[in-house]
């Protein structure tokens, strides 16, 4: 049995600005097939745009207010938003839009056999 609590874990910080706490997954355990992750982005700041080859990921905002860009295209997203994020679609979510708050969301992505992870553009 694989129980984690996200404020039990040390997130993995990036140069860019984005908190990753991995709850499932290849390096967190539980699971080789899939991952869920809890991501924070401070205020003004973005993922870098990648993609994924094989694997589908879903974003669900639990608080503050963001844009994604998904393949050239942008939208907003704010608290209970939802997106699937097809293979192998460029994305980038961050740049708040409003509210100054960090941007909370979940990330979960299926494996579709072995991948190469993340592809950074």
């Amino acid at each position: 049995m694989h129980i984690r609590n996200a404020a039990s874990l040390t997130g993995v910080g990036s140069p860019h600005g984005e908190v990753v706490y991995e709850l499932i997954g290849q390096a967190a355990g539980g699971s080789q097939r899939q991952s869920l992750a809890q991501i924070v982005l401070p205020p003004g700041k973005a993922s870098r745009k990648h993609y994924h080859p094989v694997a589908e990921e879903s974003y669900y905002i639990l608080s503050g207010s963001a844009e994604i860009e998904l393949d050239g295209q942008r939208a907003a997203l704010g608290p209970g938003d939802s997106i699937i994020l097809p293979a192998p679609q460029v994305h980038q979510p961050g740049e708040p839009s409003s509210g100054g708050e960090p941007v909370n969301l979940f990330a979960v992505r299926r494996f579709a056999g072995e991948e190469i992870e993340r592809l950074v553009i």
